[in-house]
């Protein structure tokens, strides 16, 4: 899977070097903090340059405008979090065990990701047509690869449900709704939220402590 969103044009980076990535990094975080804090519609390149305490010349040379920045900050937790059914072609674990560490790894990279992660619930109309269309195609990845599992796994015995898609929705649905509680000062720490968002999330795909004969 790309690493960058799909360009509007072409990008005005030619060529990446150490510290280039440094001072491109430096622009996200700090575009991270105002889109999280105030929203897109309320955050300015002026705005992004004075947290920086840069020109705009410096934040141009690498984004065309601001909302490449978003999409930027938008990809890489999507790429992250729609690839954690993937597994090598020699994985010979049982399909539960799949499932079961590809959830918990979607929560704890959704979680990682705060806030950047929560961005596309939040304002879904921002982003360009061409961007959602390969943002599709990564949920479409993800959840043939989770309902191959899960029914891979039903057939095991060792999962409960009727509806194979509404279950994979359902499951994914706890990290989906994040956006509108979450806090990562709040009174679980992170490793704690994964752990309990993980059970809810095996208890909604009807994970049996033993294979059903």
């Amino acid at each position: 899977m790309t690493s960058s969103p799909p360009p509007a044009r072409a990008q005005r980076q030619k060529t990446a070097t150490p510290g280039t990535d440094t001072k491109r990094e430096r622009i996200l975080k700090a575009a991270e903090r105002l889109f999280a804090a105030q929203g897109y519609a309320n955050t300015t390149i002026e705005q992004i340059v004075r947290e920086l305490g840069v020109t705009k010349p410096f934040v141009y040379y690498y984004f065309h405008n601001k909302q490449e920045i978003f999409e930027t900050l938008s990809w890489r937790p999507a790429v992250e979090c729609f690839t954690s059914m993937d597994f090598a072609p020699d994985d010979q674990r049982p399909a539960h065990v799949k499932v079961t560490e590809g959830l918990e790894r979607l929560i704890r990279t959704t979680i990682a990701h705060h806030p950047a992660a929560f961005f596309p619930y939040r304002e879904p109309q921002v982003y360009r047509p061409e961007y959602l269309a390969a943002q599709k195609k990564l949920a479409n990845h993800f959840y043939d690869q989770l309902c191959a599992l899960l029914e891979q796994g039903r057939r095991d015995g060792m999962f409960d449900f009727t509806e194979t898609r509404i279950t994979a929705m359902a499951a994914c649905s706890l990290p989906g709704f994040l956006y509108n509680w979450y806090r990562p000062d709040g009174r679980l720490p992170p490793q704690d939220m994964v752990r309990e968002l993980s059970r809810l999330a095996w208890r909604v795909i009807g994970l049996r402590d033993t294979r059903r004969r």
